[in-house]
């Protein structure tokens, strides 16, 4: 078993990175070399900036290829309670941006010629107990009323039509969500930002970032110090470098996930006959997808915890045990890759872009950025260029979270509130 992301593991590394010391001015220094960081560099590329792209390890290296790589449209919260939250103008009007990042994806694999199995495959969400599924029922009743009528409904007595497992109760199928590749996605955007002519930097982490004499910024690495005349920060939750404010207002909470080793197909026809994204409705939550070379990916919250060899590899132990209660025939099934990333979650779990002090950003996807990160990396490309009201999250304030600091202290509470929500409620 490798302790190593599957996704990255078979994708070919970035070969496009730049060499030796840094100097001179860029018109934008892209800080993350993830899927926010990527897009962006691409698409102000192609608006004939002069871009450079710092990356504290190698692109793609954290959460943008460590997660599911699941392309999903709606909320990760109930439809319902959005627009009670919300509103229901605003809730659909973000609803949509999530439509719009699966389509933005779909429309760069195309345009870049990226090789990353992308397919609109489409999500379930199971319900993990029977109320579970009448919430669902009630919230896909709204969607289809007001924003999204490609969902429906599956009762508990036709499940086996979608998943061959006697664990869920029904469950809400979302027609446009789609699945890929990501190592492949993440490292194909890089590719193609290098292409049109950005200096992408691998192992080369911001470590200084002030305000330049005569305007713009001052940028300080590792490889030398550059003027920036603007500055976007993709970074999620890195501890390296002068980001404090950031670290502040995200919490770094581990996901954690296995894979098989290639399964029959026959296998697969019956644990997952329409090959969908799944995800249940727990706190404490899983998922799981088939991989492009027929493996089953299995994910989720399994602990509340950073992540590191050792945290993953008990998570690892979790997660298979979960695997095995929805899918018993796969319990003797070898599972070949374990690893864990870091999501950056916000306080409401939606993500957060603008600008502060000259400075842009775009960050806190929340578990949920496939799609995000790419429509608002692309997004942040006309923000910069003072089309603001293109930001869906531009009216949204971000407190710091109170008592946190950056190390997430308080995670082992928080998952023990939810493991009893989860058994009780």
């Amino acid at each position: 078993m490798k302790l190593t992301s599957y996704w990255l593991d078979t994708s070919e590394p970035f070969w496009g990175g730049a060499k030796g010391p840094i100097e001179g001015t860029y018109d934008v220094a892209v800080i993350g070399g993830g899927l926010t960081g990527s897009s962006a560099a691409l698409a102000l590329a192609k608006k004939g900036a002069r871009v450079i792209m710092l990356e504290a390890e190698t692109i793609g290296h954290a959460a943008s290829g460590r997660n599911g790589a699941m392309c999903n449209n709606g909320f990760a919260q109930d439809y319902g309670v959005m627009s009670d939250k919300l509103g229901r103008e605003t809730a659909n009007r973000l609803y949509r941006a999530f439509d719009a990042g699966v389509d933005m994806v779909e429309r760069l694999v195309a345009e870049e010629g990226i090789d990353c199995s992308f397919a609109r495959v489409g999500k379930i969400k199971l319900a993990a107990k029977p109320e579970h599924y009448d919430k669902l029922a009630r919230g896909q009743e709204l969607l289809a009323a007001h924003v999204d009528p490609d969902t429906h409904m599956v009762r508990r007595e036709d499940l086996a039509s979608e998943i061959g497992s006697e664990r869920y109760y029904g469950g809400l199928v979302y027609r446009k969500s789609a699945a890929m590749h990501v190592g492949r996605f993440v490292r194909g955007l890089a590719e193609a930002a290098a292409r049109r002519g950005v200096a992408i930097h691998e192992r080369t982490p911001m470590t200084g970032l002030t305000a330049a004499p005569g305007g713009g910024h001052l940028v300080d690495t590792p490889k030398g110090r550059f003027t920036a005349k603007q500055v976007l920060l993709a970074s999620g939750i890195s501890q390296v470098g002068p980001l404090g404010w950031i670290r502040r207002r995200v919490v770094p909470v581990g996901a954690f996930l296995i894979v098989t080793e290639p399964l029959p197909v026959d296998v697969l026809d019956r644990l997952t006959p329409r090959r969908r994204n799944a995800v249940d409705t727990k706190n404490l939550v899983n998922y799981f997808r088939t991989t492009p070379d027929n493996r089953l990916l299995f994910g989720g919250r399994a602990r509340f915890a950073v992540s590191n060899p050792a945290s993953d590899a008990k998570s690892g132990e979790i997660l298979r045990a979960a695997l095995h209660d929805v899918y018993p025939e796969l319990r003797n099934a070898r599972i070949d890759y374990c690893w864990g990333g870091m999501v950056d979650m916000t306080r409401d779990r939606l993500p957060r872009a603008g600008e502060r002090n000259g400075v842009y950003y775009s960050i806190g996807y929340s578990g949920h950025g496939t799609q995000m990160s790419t429509l608002m990396g692309t997004i942040m490309a006309e923000v910069m260029e003072g089309q603001a009201a293109l930001n869906p999250w531009k009216d949204f304030a971000w407190p710091a979270i109170p008592g946190h600091f950056g190390k997430p202290w308080f995670l082992p509470l928080v998952g023990a509130y939810y493991r009893i929500k989860d058994r009780f409620r």
